[in-house]
């Protein structure tokens, strides 16, 4: 089976503009992860979605679920999230065995909550190397020189620009093999994690690549905000 795994697990925002984490706040006329949950229900290939929040904000979740997605809330499940976003999707990946049972063909498509313009040839891209390959991440090329500086002061080195690439998600997995490589790291190496890709890469699992789009935004700062804003034809809080 084939589950979405959306992560809404943070608090915090560095917009400072408004009293609410920042996939609730408003992009045109719905909350930015209701734009991101929309694209996911279109799939028609997941099984479920998973939507994994802040405790604190459960409840806000599910009147967003009775208010834009009344028709569709049956394909949702929400979970509360955890301390950080690999413990977020853990929780999600317990939350699927708890309801559809271990198996070792389930895959897992993880989605940041505030990258609402993912399309659908990348949603789907990332169903087929997940179960081709068993972990996938979207990328797009770097266009722009790669810094390296040890200090943040001097220059370290300068990559060549051809080997590097911009993280993106979706990050896509067998569940099985990710929770398995999961648990195997030590305390140490699971606070090194940036991401669920990193997981495979300290193991030394090979992660294939998708490609992305530069509109797969992530609203991150106010001036995301102000561009996903323009791009879907809405009003910036400013």
């Amino acid at each position: 089976m084939i589950f979405g795994a959306i992560l809404a697990g943070g608090v915090g925002s560095r917009m400072n503009i408004a009293d609410r984490p920042k996939q609730f706040l408003q992009l045109g006329d719905k909350p930015i992860i209701v734009h991101t949950l929309e694209k996911f229900l279109l799939c028609s290939r997941l099984d479920k979605v998973y939507v994994g929040v802040h405790p604190n904000w459960l409840l806000h979740m599910q009147d967003l679920l009775d208010k834009y997605v009344p028709d569709q809330k049956d394909m949702v499940v929400i979970v509360p999230g955890g301390g950080d976003r690999n413990n977020t999707i853990m929780n999600i990946a317990d939350k699927i065995e708890e309801d559809f049972g271990a198996s070792d063909d389930h895959i897992i498509v993880t989605h940041d909550s505030v990258r609402p313009f993912v399309t659908m040839r990348i949603i789907e891209e990332n169903i087929d190397g997940a179960l081709q390959y068993g972990a996938v991440d979207t990328v797009i090329e770097a266009t722009d020189t790669i810094v390296v500086s040890e200090d943040g002061k001097v220059i370290t080195e300068i990559p060549n620009r051809k080997k590097m690439f911009q993280g993106q998600t979706p990050q896509s997995f067998n569940l099985k093999m990710l929770k398995e490589l999961y648990h195997d790291l030590s305390e140490e190496e699971k606070d090194i994690l940036t991401d669920a890709c990193k997981i495979c890469v300290v193991r030394d699992k090979p992660v294939h690549l998708v490609r992305g789009e530069v509109s797969n935004l992530k609203i991150t700062t106010i001036s995301d905000y102000k561009i996903a804003q323009a791009m879907i034809g809405g009003n910036a809080i400013g």
